[in-house]
C-alpha cells in the first residue's frame, strides 16, 4: 500500500532481490500529477539510507524532480540501514545490486531508459555496475563526492593507514549510532575518544560522522549550510558502516583508483585505466569545500572520462558546499538543484 509522507507525497516501497538474493528494496515517489518524463534512480552512500535525499529542508530535490516532471525512485541497497548490518563491498553492490534494482524501474514502469543520481558510495558502486556495461539502460548518470578516483586529504590518508587494521582487531563495524548508545566497552572507549576530538557541535552523531568519514570539523557538510531541523533530523539517518568498505576503500586511495576485492569476472580488474563499457552521459559533482573525498576525487574521473569521448561529459565545483550538503543544504534548491536538472534534461 502507498504510505503518505509528511508533505503530503505517497511513498510506494518495491522489494527487489539482488543477484546474489540479498533483499532490497525501492522507494516510489509520486506526487499530485503523473510524470511526463521517465524515471530517475537516487543512490544513496554508506551508513545511510534513500531517506538521505529528504532532509527537513523547504525543497528537496526530491520535490524538484517531481515538480519538472521527472518519475521518482529511491533505491535502498545493501549498505542501507534498513537492513540487517551486514558486510558487504562495493563488488557486491556493483554487480548484484544496481543492475537489479535498474531493472526492477524498468519493469514497473515500463522506461526504454532510466537516469541516475548517485552519490558518495552509491556513485562508486553504481559506477563500476556502468564502467563495466551491467546497466547499459542507464543513459545520464549524475556523480556526487567521488565515482572512481578516491582522493582524500594526506591526514584522512594516514588515519585509514593507522585505523582501519587497529580497529578491526575490536569490531567488525562501526556505528555512528553508538554516540546515542554505547553497546560494548569498545564502543563506550571510541565514543569518548570523538567527543574529546570533535568539538564542533553538540550532536553525537554529527560528531561521529565526522570522525568516521575524514578529518574536519565537521567533514560531510558545512553547518552553516544545514538548518537546525536538518542538524537534528540527521541523528536518526547515519549508522552501521562494516569494516570491509573502509579496506576496500583504504585499498582505492593507496592506489588512486578503485580497487576490486572479490574476484569477479563481471568487473574490469582497471578501474579508471581501460575504456568504459558504457554510453552514458555523465555529469560530475564536487563540493569545493568537501573534505571527505577532495574535488580532485571526480576532476580525475572526469579527465579520464573526456579523454575517451571528449566534450561529452561535464563538470561541476560547487562552491560553499562540502559533502553530503549538496543534497541536504537548506539553499540547495537554489543554488545546486538547478545545474542538477539542467544536466538531467539535456539531450545527448
Amino acid at each position: 500500500m502507498p504510505v503518505r509522507t509528511p508533505s503530503g507525497l505517497r511513498d510506494h516501497v518495491v522489494p527487489f532481490v539482488a543477484g546474489d538474493g540479498f533483499g532490497c528494496n525501492l522507494i516510489h515517489v509520486t506526487g499530485q500529477r503523473s510524470p511526463s518524463k521517465g524515471p530517475v534512480l537516487l543512490v544513496h552512500g554508506a551508513g545511510v539510507r534513500a531517506n538521505i535525499f529528504r532532509a527537513p529542508v523547504r525543497r528537496t530535490l526530491v520535490d524538484e524532480l517531481l515538480d519538472d516532471g521527472w518519475d521518482v525512485w529511491l533505491e535502498n541497497w545493501r549498505a542501507s540501514i534498513e537492513f540487517t548490518r551486514n558486510q558487504w563491498t562495493l563488488d557486491q553492490a556493483a554487480v548484484h545490486d544496481h543492475p537489479a534494482a535498474v531493472r526492477t524501474v524498468m519493469e514497473q514502469t515500463g522506461a526504454r531508459d532510466v537516469r541516475a543520481v548517485i552519490h558518495c558510495q552509491g556513485s562508486t558502486s553504481f559506477m563500476m555496475s556502468a564502467v563495466a556495461g551491467l546497466v547499459p539502460q542507464v543513459t545520464t548518470i549524475l556523480s556526487n563526492a567521488v565515482s572512481l578516483h578516491p582522493v582524500v586529504p594526506i591526514s584522512a590518508g594516514v588515519k585509514l593507514h593507522l585505523a582501519v587494521p587497529m580497529i578491526a582487531r575490536f569490531t567488525p563495524y562501526l556505528d555512528c549510532q553508538w554516540g546515542v548508545h554505547s553497546p560494548t566497552l569498545f564502543a563506550k572507549a571510541l565514543t569518548a575518544f570523538v567527543k574529546v576530538t570533535h568539538r564542533e557541535c553538540a550532536n553525537t552523531v554529527c560528531r561521529y560522522a565526522s570522525f568516521l568519514y575524514g578529518v574536519g570539523f565537521p567533514t560531510l557538510w558545512r553547518h552553516e549550510n544545514l538548518n537546525d531541523e536538518t542538524h537534528d533530523w540527521l541523528t536518526a539517518e547515519f549508522a552501521a558502516v562494516p569494516l570491509t568498505f573502509f579496506d576496500q576503500i583504504h585499498r582505492s586511495v593507496r592506489q588512486g583508483r578503485l580497487i576490486p576485492v572479490e574476484e569477479r569476472p563481471e568487473l574490469p580488474p582497471r578501474f579508471g585505466v581501460d575504456p568504459p563499457r558504457t554510453e552514458a552521459r555523465i555529469a560530475f559533482f564536487a563540493g569545493e569545500k568537501n573534505r571527505c573525498f577532495l574535488p580532485e576525487s571526480q576532476s580525475r574521473t572526469f579527465r579520464y572520462f573526456d579523454a575517451h569521448r571528449p566534450g561529452y561529459h561535464a563538470m561541476h565545483l560547487l562552491p560553499g558546499y562540502a559533502h553530503l550538503d549538496v543534497f541536504m543544504g537548506k539553499d540547495a534548491a537554489r543554488d545546486v538543484f538547478p545545474i542538477m536538472l539542467d544536466e538531467l534534461n539535456r539531450t545527448h
